[in-house]
């Protein structure tokens, strides 16, 4: 044991954890501050196993970053960029449909949409672009362009927008098969002068928590999870998952929660940061695991550690992600995607199985009020009869 706590506190500790209904705050720390690794990893693994068996999900994607400006200057991000003299402030509704139908070549079934928040509220080319193509919001304009692919291609749509109003919520679920927002942190001492979320508006912890309590209310099938090593404490953490699970408890809507390892980027205020180690990142998946317990779905991007991802599979995730065979990942253009057949090998040498799944998990696609009427029949056409992706 790392510290001095009675050891059958943290026996308790783990045993409840392992049961796979949830662990406390204060099991939690307890667990984080005197649990060996070696025993945190075997308790996660152990709830994953008995939940999840041994099959490892991940959804094939194509990446349609729709505009990379934003209002937020966020210290670590190089997704977003202030309005360029010699490049359109979003993408055009042409090369949108142009994407898509590459990932559709290449077999991809998820469109995922990303980019920056509400760059309309500050930046006159993104107004004059949206007035061009006849919106006055680029929530708007998200909405038609995920219409636009799904009735052209048939991919199913799941947008990373930011902040989103109930409004702007119940008009993309018509749309989007599901959506997604990074809580990133509950810290609101990360977002002080200085800070890795200062002059970024759209990262308040509150603000985001009420995006991710709306879609609960009108039963989206959501993604959201933490960002870790930005400045955080373990105790933060902990308490950002935790506020994670409270939601999902009160609305039984999130999907999968990730967590995701900072990367320091040349060229932001972060570059000379100090990474989270593999150690760091297993142990919080861990954490999460015991957190959230048996039913949920735990994720950790497999590009953000290199060769070295089969590790993650060691402190009980069972999903990698979305994986782009056509597209790089514009968030982290750094870290490569794996190929998929590799990942299926490395998986398989693990002890698992590698399983494809949708944007929506097989539990939630089935589930009443989860699956707009307008996306029913394309969801058929892509999914077979477990629920997983159709081969």
């Amino acid at each position: 044991m790392r510290g001095l706590a009675d050891t059958g506190l943290v026996i308790d500790a783990l045993e409840r954890g392992i049961e796979g209904d949830g662990i406390s705050r204060d099991q939690a720390l307890l667990l984080v501050e005197h649990a060996d690794r070696g025993s945190l990893l075997q308790a996660a693994r152990s709830v994953r196993d008995r939940s999840k068996g041994r099959t490892v999900s991940y959804s094939k994607k194509v990446f349609i970053p729709l505009t990379n400006l934003c209002r937020d200057y966020c210290g670590y991000c190089t997704f977003r960029t202030d309005p360029l003299p010699d490049r359109e402030p979003f993408l055009t509704p042409q090369e949108v449909l142009a994407v898509a139908e590459a990932g559709c070549r290449v077999g991809c079934k998820e469109a995922l949409f990303s980019l920056g928040d509400q760059p309309e509220t500050v930046f006159p080319e993104a107004r004059a672009f949206l007035r061009r193509q006849g919106f006055g919001r680029t929530l708007e304009y998200l909405a038609a362009m995920t219409q636009l692919v799904l009735d052209e291609t048939g991919l199913l749509p799941h947008s990373n927008p930011g902040l989103m109003p109930a409004v702007d919520l119940g008009r993309l679920k018509e749309t989007n098969i599901s959506l997604g927002l990074m809580l990133e942190t509950g810290s609101r001492r990360l977002s002080r002068s200085g800070g890795p979320h200062w002059r970024a508006p759209d990262k308040v912890p509150l603000l985001r928590l009420q995006t991710i309590e709306e879609a609960g209310r009108l039963s989206v099938a959501f993604t959201t999870g933490i960002l870790i090593g930005i400045g955080e404490t373990a105790e933060e953490r902990i308490d950002s998952l935790l506020a994670i699970r409270e939601l999902h408890r009160k609305y039984g809507h999130i999907q999968e929660v990730i967590v995701q390892p900072f990367r320091a980027k040349p060229g932001t205020r972060m570059a000379l940061a100090v990474e989270p180690s593999a150690e760091d990142l297993l142990e919080t998946l861990a954490i999460a695991r015991l957190i959230f317990g048996a039913d949920m779905n735990i994720q950790s991007p497999p590009n953000l550690l290199s060769n070295d991802y089969p590790k993650l599979l060691e402190a009980g995730i069972n999903d990698w992600g979305g994986i782009s065979p056509v597209t790089k990942d514009y968030i982290n253009p750094e870290a490569a995607w794996p190929d998929i057949s590799l990942l299926a090998e490395k998986t398989a040498a693990a002890g698992f199985a590698l399983r494809e799944r949708l944007a929506i998990y097989p539990e939630f696609s089935s589930r009443p009020g989860f699956v707009d009427r307008r996306l029913q029949s394309p969801l058929r056409k892509l999914q077979g009869e477990d629920g997983y992706a159709r081969n």
